[in-house]
């Protein structure tokens, strides 16, 4: 057999040198895991994902390194023969208990977090969260304050075909909307999940949960959201043409401040509703006086 050999040069060694330290650059700007969440059913998540995952991770090594190990250790080429043995009680009640072990340990925590998630006592405010093609509305029940929220101007413009407009040029590009979805921080908001024509789903990975929103059906959840910021999100569900137009974002602002939001939203609902309730008089009013003259 003839082996060909060639000369390394440095510059083919720092070419292997930052292949091989590529995946750790790559690692640190692109890591691939759930996000922890800002709310304490969104980490109980992560922490059950992480679990799971390592359980998952060990069992894989063990049956991956003894099943090379076996094709390695006992190869024809080797002289190995084949063991003769028709059955194992031993065997067969460790490969029973084992796996059932391993499950209960995994059940328990994935019990917990489900129970978790469904437990909407208690709460302090009531968000009705409706989605409609392609957009979604708000209703605060509690403080009477209602809105719809749609894709902004910048993104919708730039993502028209023929636009000019570059969509990397657009912040937040199609994660954007004109009205945000305000809340508190550290209270326990109920949100109750619908729609209005077809199945959509209000998704915030934050959040650490995801709802579909049903016609005719109300779905319940709940976030105690522990950290101010911005959270954004999408519909989950396929729901027509502009699917892919349904961003959501959730502000979470101080207590203070979501008060005196909600202060404000209300006085700008009530200056929107008084020319629409002047309105009829009015024209009663220029109806009389016509039928006067």
């Amino acid at each position: 057999m003839t082996f060909f050999r060639t000369q390394s040069s440095p510059w083919k060694l720092a070419a292997v040198a930052a292949l091989l330290a590529l995946p750790g650059v790559a690692s640190a700007e692109w890591a691939l895991n759930m996000t922890e969440g800002v709310t304490p059913y969104s980490r109980t998540v992560y922490d059950l994902h992480m679990l799971i995952l390592g359980v998952c991770t060990v069992i894989g090594i063990i049956v991956f390194g003894l099943m090379f190990y076996s094709m390695v250790k006992y190869r024809k080429s080797s002289g190995a023969k084949a063991a003769q043995w028709h059955e194992s009680t031993k065997v067969e009640v460790l490969w029973t208990l084992v796996p059932f072990l391993i499950l209960i340990g995994i059940a328990v925590p994935a019990t917990k977090a489900l129970i978790m998630m469904e437990d909407v006592s208690d709460s302090d405010l009531t968000i009705k969260v409706t989605g409609y093609q392609w957009k979604w509305h708000y209703q605060y029940v509690d403080s009477g304050i209602s809105f719809f929220s749609t894709l902004d101007s910048d993104s919708n413009n730039a993502r028209q075909l023929d636009s000019g407009i570059d969509p990397a040029s657009v912040e937040h590009y199609l994660l954007n909307v004109d009205n945000r979805l305000v809340v508190p921080v550290n209270r326990k908001i109920r949100f109750l999940t619908t729609a209005g024509d077809v199945i959509h789903a209000w998704w915030v990975p934050a959040l650490g949960w995801k709802r579909d929103a049903i016609p005719g059906f109300i779905n319940e959840s709940w976030a105690r959201i522990e950290e101010p910021g911005v959270y954004r999100g999408q519909c989950a569900e396929l729901c027509g043409k502009d699917h892919g137009f349904m961003p959501i974002v959730v502000e979470a602002l101080p207590e203070a401040d979501y008060d005196a939001w909600v202060e404000k939203m209300k006085g700008e609902m009530q200056q929107a509703a008084r020319p629409a309730a002047t309105a009829p008089v009015v024209a009663a009013a220029e109806a009389d006086a016509q039928g006067a003259i």
